[in-house]
């Protein structure tokens, strides 16, 4: 229970900004709509500013437009349709067909898809029709809309790489979180857990589609900002470190795989294995700090990256340790993956070097001797 309180009370935390932002745009969007235009249920309004900002946080400024004018032209044919054709059920139809059929056809996501039809489904079944041919309503969601976007722009302008940050550690973090269930599927033999690891394993590609979306924003933010552009540079580091994530999430979903065999097989799991993984999911939070560290000043970057260095290269050790003597097929495969993680790992903070690369892990593992090369252009200093 205390881990769930501690949990909550930091998602509150996170949230507590975007939740203030999202309350004061919405009041002002309805005080601009009911008092400075008179319109006397401004309700779309509000729902257009919550709508927009939900969607278009962390989202290029493109985007973003593209959903105010999403909102509000789903509003006005919603609105024509009524007119046209009355209340009814066949207008039902007809106004979700338009909402719902455009906003697929160019890509929205599924939570503004559902927005807009609820909106238009409200302005069918609930509301009075107008009778003007530029609606009120349809003015009440671009005030709402704009006004959205202004704040979020200006929310992003006073820390652009805020929302990078967040996603940086949030999509490391959560890998490390992945590789300590599966160490307790392992551990306890739980074919279950290890398969609810697995499902995890599989969305985590999303946490690499939101970081690449944040580093787009992100850039484009600082673009504008000409005392920033300097730092346009860490942005790109970190699009490059994107790319190696993906790798690195594709060899823990290989590893939940395998992870799922083991448990199915009900095979004990040797302890080198065990602390192997657990070892391994140190360096990726370790990895996520560097990267966090890096974009923020805060904190020496290098110190974190030479921590996730140290805990993949002993990782791969520990488990190296099992091919002294003769494992079960599932046992050499994880090996194996916790071999080719090091190795995307290391990369990924910011060792620009493959082949030392690939010298440095096999050496830990025992199948080769270290390179003759300078230890000190391994890495690539970090931007400031």
């Amino acid at each position: 229970m205390r881990g769930w309180l501690r949990s909550a009370a930091e998602r509150l935390r996170q949230a507590a900004l975007p939740v203030a932002e999202a309350t004061v745009a919405a009041v002002i969007a309805w005080i601009i709509a009911a008092y400075l235009i008179g319109h006397p249920d401004p309700i779309f309004a509000l729902s257009a500013t919550l709508i927009v900002l939900g969607e278009s946080r962390g989202r290029r400024l493109r985007q973003s437009i593209e959903i105010v004018l999403g909102v509000a032209a789903g509003v006005l044919v919603a609105e024509l349709v009524i007119q046209i054709l009355g209340q009814g059920s066949s207008t039902v139809f007809i106004v979700l067909l338009l909402t719902i059929g455009p906003m697929i056809a160019a890509g929205a996501s599924s939570t503004l898809v559902v927005q807009s039809a609820i909106s238009a489904v409200y302005l069918v079944v609930i509301a009075e029709p107008e009778g003007n041919l530029m609606s009120f309503r349809f003015i009440d969601a671009l005030i709402g809309g704009t006004l959205a976007l202004a704040t979020s722009q200006l929310a992003a302008a006073h820390n652009p790489l805020s929302p990078l940050v967040t996603e940086a550690r949030r999509a490391f973090n959560d890998l490390a979180d992945l590789l300590d269930d599966m160490n307790k599927a392992l551990s306890t033999c739980d074919e279950p857990a290890a398969q609810a690891a697995l499902q995890r394993a599989q969305q985590m590609t999303g946490c690499v589609e939101r970081l690449r979306a944040e580093v787009l924003a992100a850039a484009e933010t600082l673009r504008l900002r000409v005392r920033r552009r300097r730092r346009i540079r860490q942005v790109h580091q970190v699009e490059a470190t994107t790319h190696q994530l993906d790798h690195v999430v594709g060899n823990i979903w290989m590893l939940a795989r395998h992870t799922v065999t083991l448990t199915r097989l009900h095979t004990e799991t040797p302890p080198e294995l065990s602390a192997a993984v657990t070892v391994l999911a140190h360096a990726v939070r370790a990895a996520g700090e560097s990267l966090a560290t890096d974009l923020t000043g805060r904190d020496d970057p290098d110190q974190h990256a030479d921590q996730a260095d140290a805990a993949a290269l002993r990782a791969v050790r520990i488990a190296a340790k099992l091919l002294a003597s003769e494992q079960p097929l599932p046992h050499t495969m994880i090996i194996g993956q916790i071999r080719t993680t090091a190795v995307d790992l290391l990369r990924g903070v910011g060792q620009n070097d493959h082949d030392a690369v690939l010298h440095r892990v096999d050496e830990a593992l025992g199948l080769t001797e270290p390179p003759a090369a300078d230890p000190d252009s391994r890495r690539v200093p970090a931007a400031t």
